[in-house]
């Protein structure tokens, strides 16, 4: 049972887990909203708002944090300059999750997760 554990494992390693979530949060920084299924943007939820905070600072501590995490010198700049100012006066709750419809195939949940 998974009770109280701290985040989904999204049947992966932790590698490809980080890297799922990375990619993830650079194709919602390009185009502000994308879809996915909803585990996946239930668990991105918390890491892109973890970013988005970080990146309110607006320093250089901030660009290498963010860098860290992305790896990816466009997105961290958009992040840090256009998206993160846009949120100083909001504590939490950048991102909106939208469920869509149940995938054809394999019938998983599907939802929007997109920036407020």
């Amino acid at each position: 049972m998974r009770h109280r554990h701290g985040y989904r494992k999204l049947t992966r390693t932790s590698s490809h887990r980080a890297a799922l979530l990375k990619n993830l949060s650079i194709a919602l920084t390009k185009e502000g909203r994308i879809e996915t299924t909803l585990p996946k943007a239930k668990e991105l939820r918390s890491y892109y708002e973890k970013l988005i905070t970080k990146a309110t600072a607006g320093d250089d501590n901030a660009h290498k944090a963010i860098f860290a995490m992305l790896q990816d010198k466009a997105c961290t700049n958009k992040l840090v300059t256009e998206i993160a100012p846009r949120y100083t006066d909001r504590n939490g709750g950048y991102t909106r999750i939208i469920k869509t419809r149940m995938r054809r195939g394999d019938a998983a949940p599907m939802a929007i997760i997109e920036l407020v």
